[in-house]
């Protein structure tokens, strides 16, 4: 005895099926509190949904049909259509299926941070499109930057105390010290050599706490800014771990912005003891120069290089250089060299007001 065969799906049943799976698709993506923006291979707008037209106060009409770099400022938005093409012909991925953050321009042209990721899809029809997620980092960005001004402020104020405390009562102790061992010399008692001893030692300490002072509140615009604070950090750090630090320029480079200054020595600072803790370098090269309107800070060292498993502290230190670069706009890159060791580059473009 046959059984009956149970009724295929009808043509209606079906084109039903899919009308109320795309009309969910389509109000998921309408509801999603982020920007959810499609492109083509061409780079031109397909699709936005309406959290677009809150985030960059585009209308979509005014943006469907027209090329995606219309959203990035400069200089990204030279460069993204040389990058789609790029990827296209060299299968390098440098953003899809990863995630970055970015920076992203309004309809008033104003710029702001958004983490960026982005899909790749091939429809059947052969075509390929890519789906980018865009969630505006504005309020983070401000907590980081606030957090990081406290904590600059609070080393600043610890810097201030060493100097104006700490430094000061090492340097009386170290007079009087002084004092008592030519008194001693002269009557001819053997402790005067052991104070002779004690006074050298105040004398390094008080040097040690004056440097430890100058690196937590390290530039000031009138005693010789950012090239000023390099080479003191590049003088310290040879005398610390006695070894080869040097800090190199083409041409004098002033940095007229004592925010962007105290960011690029940071940066400068983290390298460098990266290079000297963790990467066991014998020689560290700081340089700092101006190019086609940026200003770019160079450290390299001849250590053991980047290791596959960075040590306890580094991750954050990273992290934390990579930000500062963000909030100057800038980049920040690093990098094994091709004979051995690190290089970080970090690139900033320059104040306006810089000479």
């Amino acid at each position: 005895m046959q059984h009956p065969e149970p009724d295929e799906p009808s043509i209606a049943a079906l084109q039903a099926a899919l009308q109320a799976s795309a009309q969910i698709s389509s109000a998921i993506v309408e509801t999603a509190v982020n920007a959810i923006i499609t492109i083509d291979e061409r780079c031109i707008i397909e699709s936005a949904n309406t959290a677009t037209e809150r985030l960059f106060g585009y209308k979509k009409e005014e943006i469907i049909g027209r090329n995606i770099s219309m959203l990035m400022p400069q200089p990204y938005r030279a460069r993204h259509d040389d990058y789609v093409r790029n990827y296209l012909r060299s299968g390098v991925k440098r953003i899809i299926g990863i995630g970055r953050e970015a920076l992203a321009q309004r309809k008033d042209g104003s710029v702001f941070p958004i983490d960026l990721s982005v899909g790749e899809a091939v429809l059947p029809s052969g075509r390929r499109i890519f789906a980018g997620i865009i969630r505006d980092l504005t309020d983070r960005k401000v907590l980081e930057d606030k957090i990081l001004r406290i904590s600059e402020e609070e080393q600043a104020r610890i810097g201030q105390d060493i100097h104006d405390d700490l430094c000061q009562q090492l340097a009386a102790i170290g007079c009087l010290a002084k004092v008592a061992q030519k008194n001693l010399s002269k009557s001819g008692s053997p402790e005067a050599q052991s104070l002779e001893e004690i006074v050298r030692l105040v004398s390094k300490a008080n040097t040690r706490a004056r440097e430890t002072s100058r690196g937590l509140m390290p530039v000031v615009l009138d005693a010789g800014g950012l090239m000023k604070a390099l080479e003191e950090l590049a003088d310290s750090t040879a005398r610390a771990y006695e070894i080869k630090c040097v800090f190199r320029y083409d041409n004098p480079v002033q940095v007229n912005d004592n925010q962007m200054s105290v960011q690029l020595f940071r940066i400068a600072q983290e390298a460098v003891s990266n290079a000297v803790k963790h990467s066991q370098a014998g020689r560290v090269d700081i340089h700092l120069a101006r190019q086609s309107g940026y200003i770019v800070l160079t450290i390299r060292d001849n250590g053991v290089g980047i290791p596959e498993s960075p040590a306890k502290g580094t991750g954050m230190g990273l992290l934390t250089m990579s930000h500062r670069a963000q909030m100057m706009a800038g980049t920040l890159k690093v990098e094994p060299r091709t004979g051995g060791g690190t290089q970080v580059i970090c690139s900033v473009p320059a104040p306006v007001k810089d000479p």
